[in-house]
């Protein structure tokens, strides 16, 4: 059976695509960020990952508020990354594992859980920045991934609990895969942010460093807000935590942590980054 290595949740800031394309990584601004990564990137480089359950939020290449899934998954071969504006570089594509991404649909649909299934899908900066973070040098081939996307924009959205429940459901879906690949999950996103409005710039550090800690020791304690708690707590962008919630449900009861670091601001937004064990 397929072993899930662990998780890493970390920020999509487009600017960060911008940093890296330039270089900038030991610029003032941006090192006290970047160096949050290579303890992440050893540990990589000792479980060696074989696929990536990538889970983030779409911007509108594929989706926009006429049509908005709560869940989707993507089920094509590979996944290409469109220009989306801020001026970001355009990555290769990124191949998909159409194997795993089909026995979760089915696992997933099994458990009761309503999805969008995906045979063709653009991803966008929430998908590609984390993984150019988390896998620098990657070669075409080196690694397959499947997008698992989920509503942070329009309401109504997911409550937390719901995110928990299906990240556990994924797990399930990847312990029963017949396959001896190694999966981390990745969770992108947040934390908390505002970037429009009357609290524009808004960051909570008190809060999402406390989000942090309970993630890995009592991940049910999100569950007790709800969605405008959440939004209140971190701003309207800051619901990107639930896609962190999602993956620390599909990690296990006992995570130990690997790395973690917080910076802010970037670009207006919290950058937290936490890599987990599964035990």
């Amino acid at each position: 059976m397929a072993k899930i290595v662990g998780g890493i949740c970390t920020t999509h800031v487009p600017y960060i695509g911008r940093a890296i394309a330039k270089n900038l990584q030991q610029d003032p601004y941006w090192k006290p960020f970047f160096d949050g990564f290579p303890p992440i990137h050893a540990w990589l480089d000792q479980v060696k990952p074989d696929v990536a359950v990538v889970v983030y939020n779409d911007h509108g290449l594929n989706f926009f508020l006429d049509k908005m899934p709560t869940f989707s998954i993507g089920a094509a071969p590979e996944y290409h990354h469109a220009d989306e504006g801020w001026g970001i570089p355009t990555t290769g594509s990124f191949m998909g594992d159409q194997d795993l991404s089909w026995h979760m649909i089915d696992s997933l649909i099994e458990d009761e859980f309503d999805l969008t299934t995906c045979q063709e899908m653009l991803v966008d900066h929430a998908f590609t920045i984390p993984i150019d973070l988390l896998l620098p040098n990657r070669q075409a081939g080196s690694i397959r991934t499947v997008p698992v996307c989920q509503n942070t924009v329009q309401f109504p959205l997911p409550s937390a609990k719901r995110c928990l429940a299906f990240g556990r459901a994924i797990r399930k879906a990847i312990e029963s895969w017949d396959s001896d690949a190694r999966v981390v999950v990745l969770g992108t996103g947040g934390l908390s942010h505002q970037l429009d409005g009357e609290r524009a710039g808004f960051i909570n550090k008190k809060f999402d460093l406390e989000f942090m800690d309970k993630l890995v020791s009592e991940p049910d304690w999100v569950s007790q807000y709800s969605i405008p708690d959440i939004v209140e707590l971190t701003g309207t962008q800051g619901v990107e935590l639930l896609n962190w919630v999602t993956c620390r449900g599909v990690l296990g009861d006992k995570v130990k942590i690997v790395h973690s670091n917080y910076h802010i601001p970037i670009s207006n937004t919290a950058a937290g980054t936490l890599a987990m064990e599964s035990i």
